[in-house]
């Protein structure tokens, strides 16, 4: 298991976001942009390899994102609404999310066996988003999922109280 640190701050349209080790090392640089359909996500690697993106399928209610791991789409990622909670799921790998979306507190689930778990950290440098992530080969779409859980919350209170919340940008 490993864990990847996502510094916490002002999430923007134009997404520039370090992921970084628990050693301070800078492992993924996450950019792009949100808001209209079409708009995507890319994690790259330090080196400039593409590994993962997430592309924006719609914008209505309902949203929709394709996960890619690399080019290869392998995933589509929906908000499957219930009168007492969120419900997220990607189909194709059949990942579930449940857990405090909006205290950033949850996990994802293959079936029974967990995949991912989000928490937040205070480090000396900061506060950052925690993932734990059981196969790093994971990693990347984990990131991206979270993104987009990121994404939909800080939508959902803007729509609500139009305030600014925590998200993603630069660490």
């Amino acid at each position: 298991m490993s864990e990847f640190f996502i510094q916490e701050q002002q999430l923007s349209n134009v997404t520039r976001t370090i992921v970084k080790d628990e050693d301070g090392k800078s492992l993924f640089l996450l950019v792009g942009r949100w808001g209209t359909r079409g708009d995507i996500l890319s994690l790259y690697a330090m080196n400039g390899e593409l590994v993962a993106r997430v592309k924006q399928t719609s914008f209505t209610f309902g949203s929709r994102f394709e996960l890619y791991k690399g080019f290869e789409k392998i995933g589509a990622m929906r908000k499957i609404l219930n009168l007492h909670a969120d419900f997220y799921y990607v189909q194709q790998l059949h990942w579930t999310v449940l857990g405090d979306i909006k205290n950033h507190y949850y996990s994802i689930y293959h079936v029974n066996q967990k995949i991912m778990e989000m928490s937040k950290a205070t480090l000396f440098s900061g506060n950052y988003f925690c993932l734990n992530v059981a196969d790093d080969q994971d990693a990347p779409l984990c990131i991206c999922v979270a993104a987009v859980l990121d994404y939909w919350l800080y939508n959902r209170k803007k729509k609500r109280n139009n305030k600014p919340t925590l998200g993603w940008t630069t660490c």
